[in-house]
């Protein structure tokens, strides 16, 4: 079965950073779109940066300059480098990734758990 694991958050001061991380694996033939979004209390879902296979990047604004997302196609694995925190930044961070399945290509749609994301002020 595929699956997506984010990990690398945790608490972080106002100003600072943090790397969040987003590796694929199980059986697939490969892995297309990758995304984070993020969960913020009170607020709806967010769509936070999109990267390509071919590695072109979107972001929300409110991100933007600060925020990069990149990925490693041969881990499998999509980052989003956080820099210049807020506290609005804080939420459960949550990767998603369009996968192509072994044997019919069809493309699915598949998320992460999560990963928390707390800032300081």
């Amino acid at each position: 079965q595929v699956q997506l694991v984010e990990s690398g958050g945790g608490l972080v001061q106002a100003g600072g950073s943090l790397r969040l991380s987003c590796a694929a694996s199980g059986r697939f033939y490969s892995v297309d779109d990758m995304a984070w979004y993020r969960q913020i209390p009170g607020k709806q879902r967010e769509l936070v940066a999109t990267i390509t296979s071919g590695g072109t990047t979107n972001y929300r604004n409110s991100v933007k300059g600060r925020f990069a997302i990149s990925r490693d196609n041969a881990k499998n694995t999509v980052y989003l480098q956080m820099n210049s925190v807020e506290p609005e930044d804080a939420a459960v961070y949550v990767c998603n990734a369009r996968i192509a399945q072994t044997n019919w290509g069809a493309r699915l749609n598949y998320w992460g758990r999560g990963t928390q994301v707390t800032v300081s002020s």
